[in-house]
């Protein structure tokens, strides 16, 4: 900030609205000496920089661990955490732990800082707690549940009739309601009316009494005898053992379904006989021209119904095949055309379509997704729209990207994904900077092991057919994430192979789509072969301008440096990777197995992912791979 203070505020997507800060650094205090800049070194410290050369840091120098021995990032995470992790360099397929992470509690941090607006570290009517392992975790009061089931951060609605305070006055509805105590925990903000001193009988009372009353606080570290009466929603809430006070929080005695709907009707006053009796008349009275047009008018409804219901049948009959072998959203066009402006943002395109971004605003929180829009269509694209809804939509794995629906109207062909915020492995690997070592050796081993899943822990067994960078996607935290599965086959129980028309995108295919042999998973282990080497060389696999001629073919030129045990050239002298010689040497001969020309030859997508990870042995001196890097594109 201006004034020297480093602060974390939660924001609003939508807007870059900032809300109140739930962590300050508190080194505004003295102009003269307030913070000048965060500094994180090679050392592995972090802290802040104040005007005077005097540092704070940001995490006890005990904890700091030597860069020489481990690989350490700093990451602000997706639940508002500061967070530092580290690797042992000899250990890297241990995976990264959490060593040290600001704030200390995020759910009850900066309790004087006011938070008028927003919800607060978890969503409206929500509670925020530390687990185990430090991070937050929001839940639902009783008598609430998440609006968004998939949200875990979101709010929470109740699971009982909204109060109307027309009936609440009448005495029959005080008995719907009851309130249920919850030891250690506040909403801290937004009172509307404080009774001092009182009871906890009186507030929880006055409490019930009340219709805009959602739930009662009573006690503090300051005041044991205080009530504050909060209106819903509530805010900010918070359980910890540091919290003085109960919460009251009101739930309905009886709970709704979930197909009910909580809204009170205000019924007229019951009519007299007199007025009955005029009702009666005036009906029986009425014009013959008044019958007339109301008949007409239900004729052309019966006809206007009639025909929109052909229609629902028509795109009905157009979805079956979709629905019965997917559980994911079907989104209308219009709701697609407005979640994404229009069609304004573009993401990207590719040989079928345009990806375009958008929002889906729902009941809960909004969610970023990104939208596919075919946008040629013909038999070999329809095919491709529903191998992808039907592939992906009985598919989970944290490699894989989710499929959160689909639009399927008239001519109008649309695949809904979750977002990935940092793009393709393509934009990643060859852009202008190189990306760390340690991230490749990261992306390579989860693309294995999503690619793991396809082939052997699915309920049906499903060859890609199109591994390439382009349809690895990555997340907030660079993990990768496989996409694209238009061309995607599924083998049914006991089959091993299948024989289909050549897949693939040049310089990715495997040799027997050429030879009109059985194609089995053993093609994607050949296209994961050469993605293995370009996540190692950050090149693409086919490059003609560059100077040495004999580099051109990556697989080819691979073979070379790891015979001639010249891995230097391979990876451009990338120091950070030739510190790392043994898993390096180990990744090129992972990657030279996988491309190999007989199909036997080349490992399993199980064994690849151990030898990657260290735990199963490498087999030495691969043989030398035929080159089919400059087939063409199917």
């Amino acid at each position: 900030m201006p004034d020297g203070n480093l602060v974390l505020n939660p924001m609003d997507l939508s807007t870059g609205f900032a809300y109140g800060a739930y962590y300050t650094s508190g080194t505004n205090e003295n102009p003269e000496i307030a913070g000048q800049r965060l500094v994180y070194n090679e050392s592995g410290y972090m802290f802040i920089l104040r005007k005077n050369g005097s540092r704070q840091d940001l995490m006890p120098p005990n904890e700091v661990q030597s860069t020489t021995d481990s690989y350490q990032r700093v990451t602000l995470t997706f639940d508002g955490m500061l967070t530092w992790y580290s690797i042992p360099k000899a250990s890297i397929s241990n995976g990264w732990s959490m060593k040290h992470a600001l704030p200390e509690n995020i759910c009850i941090t900066n309790k004087n800082f006011r938070a008028d607006v927003g919800s607060g570290i978890c969503g409206f009517n929500s509670i925020c707690s530390i687990g185990d392992d430090r991070r937050p975790t929001c839940t639902c009061p009783k008598g609430y549940s998440f609006l968004d089931p998939n949200d875990m951060f979101g709010s929470c609605k109740p699971d009982f009739a909204l109060e109307s305070c027309e009936r609440y006055a009448e005495r029959s509805i005080r008995g719907e309601y009851r309130l249920v105590p919850l030891p250690n925990t506040d909403w801290p903000w937004n009172d509307y009316e404080r009774l001092d001193p009182c009871s906890e009988e009186d507030c929880k009372n006055s409490c019930l009494k009340d219709c805009f009353c959602a739930a009662a606080i009573f006690g503090d570290v300051n005041n044991p005898a205080g009530c504050w009466k909060k209106k819903a929603p509530l805010s900010n809430g918070r359980r910890d053992s540091t919290v003085i006070g109960t919460a009251w929080i009101k739930v309905g005695n009886v709970s709704i379904s979930n197909n009910s709907i909580s809204t009170f009707v205000s019924l007229p006053p019951p009519t007299t006989k007199n007025k009955v009796k005029y009702l009666n008349k005036a009906l029986i009275g009425g014009s013959i021209s008044v019958n007339l047009l109301l008949l007409i008018a239900i004729c052309f409804g019966i006809f206007f119904i009639y025909h929109k219901k052909q229609q629902k049948v028509s795109n009905e009959g157009q979805r079956k095949t979709l629905r019965e072998y997917s559980h994911v959203h079907y989104f209308s066009y219009q709701e697609l055309n407005e979640a994404t402006y229009g069609f304004k943002e573009e993401l990207g395109r590719g040989a079928f379509g345009v990806v375009y971004k958008g929002m889906i605003r729902g009941g809960g929180p909004s969610i970023c997704v990104a939208v596919k829009k075919l946008d040629r269509i013909s038999s070999d694209t329809d095919k491709e729209f529903k191998t992808e809804v039907n592939v992906i939509g009985q598919t989970h794995h944290k490699n894989l990207v989710q499929l959160v629906g689909f639009c399927k109207e008239g001519d109008q062909r649309l695949l809904v994904y979750e977002y990935m915020s940092n793009g393709s492995l393509a934009d990643y690997l060859f852009g202008d900077m190189r990306p760390s070592w340690i991230d490749r050796v990261q992306i390579a081993q989860g693309t294995a092991t999503g690619l793991l899943y396809l082939h052997e822990e699915c309920s049906t067994q499903i060859i890609h057919c199109d591994i390439k960078p382009q349809n690895i996607l990555l997340d907030e935290y660079h993990n990768a994430r496989i996409s694209d599965f238009g061309l995607a086959k599924l083998l049914v129980l006991n089959q091993t192979h299948t024989n289909t028309a050549i897949r693939g995108t040049k310089g990715y295919v495997a040799p027997e789509w050429f030879r009109n042999k059985p194609v089995t998973v053993k093609v994607d282990v050949y296209s994961f072969g050469v993605l293995l080497l370009e996540i190692i060389c950050c090149r693409k696999s086919v490059c003609m301008e560059l100077v040495e001629e004999e580099a051109a073919i990556l697989t080819d030129w691979a073979f070379d440096c790891y015979l001639s045990n010249k891995l230097d050239l391979l990876v451009n002298d990338d120091m950070e990777a030739l510190k790392d010689i043994i898993r390096l040497k180990r990744f090129v001969i992972v990657a030279l197995w996988c491309i190999q020309e007989d199909p036997s030859l080349r490992p399993t997508m199980r064994t690849v992912t151990q030898m990657l990870e260290g735990l199963a042995e490498v087999p030495n001196n691969p043989p030398c791979p035929a080159s089919f890097s400059v087939t063409t594109q199917h």
